[in-house]
């Protein structure tokens, strides 16, 4: 199981968690929820924060009472104030049920918790590509980096970058490729093939495949300054324009 499907099945029982506490909330025989709540609250106000920036602060009021609040009834009486005890005065709202009102508030983060989750594969595949862009971009920092001291060095790690791009390209497209752990020739090929990218891409790609392999091989010529070079900003144009 990858992250991304741990992340989607912890979402998963984490809506599970909060359906049962809602049972409990409903049965008044079971008249100890809040440390319950608690403990799932604490986890679902996470992944809302994470993955639901936009729902967070609707999330939070359910259970947190505003602070300009002046009275306190239907429609201003939150989950919060049934963890401490809190009813309006018997005088004012003699059948007020603080149970009842607080399970509503449950019922409604329990109702966003799951829109969250039916778009949680969308959000979680933004994040994981903002992070991948991220990450390329500092390894291609550090290849330039590494330029200054070795060449080749540098021209190896640019041709890993490039080679794990492309293996993404093929695994989110389906395309099959034969080798374990294919080089950036490997890759070009089939991708080309399965219509991923024109012919002028794939001679681009080759081109940086061929430096790649002047770096990777030291019984060959050196690669140039200016080869890496090519190969980094080569890289970097790669990363953004092919998909």
């Amino acid at each position: 199981m990858n992250a991304k499907e741990k992340v989607e099945t912890g979402l998963a029982e984490l809506v599970e968690e909060g359906g049962k506490l809602l049972t409990k909330f409903e049965d008044k025989k079971k008249p100890e929820v809040r440390l319950d709540y608690q403990v799932w609250y604490s986890k679902a106000l996470r992944a809302m924060q994470l993955l639901a920036a936009d729902r967070y602060e609707e999330f939070r009021r359910y259970y947190e009472p505003d602070p300009k609040r002046k009275s306190l009834g239907y429609g201003t009486y939150v989950i919060h104030d049934y963890i401490k005890g809190v009813a309006p005065g018997a005088y004012q709202l003699r059948d007020f049920d603080t149970r009842g009102q607080a399970a509503m508030g449950v019922y409604n983060q329990l109702l966003l918790l799951t829109s969250v989750v039916a778009r949680s594969k969308s959000v979680l595949a933004d994040i994981q590509g903002t992070l991948l862009a991220e990450l390329q971009d500092e390894e291609i920092d550090t290849a330039e980096a590494l330029l200054r001291v070795n060449a080749r060095a540098a021209g190896a790690l640019a041709g890993v970058i490039l080679e794990s791009h492309l293996q993404k390209i093929a695994e989110h497209r389906g395309v099959k490729i034969a080798k374990k752990s294919p080089t950036i020739a490997d890759l070009n090929e089939p991708l080309k093939t399965a219509g991923v990218y024109d012919i002028t891409v794939w001679r681009k790609l080759s081109y940086f495949a061929d430096i790649r392999n002047l770096c990777s091989h030291k019984k060959t010529e050196a690669p140039t300054n200016e080869q890496v070079r090519e190969l980094i900003d080569g890289v970097r144009w790669a990363i953004k324009n092919v998909a």
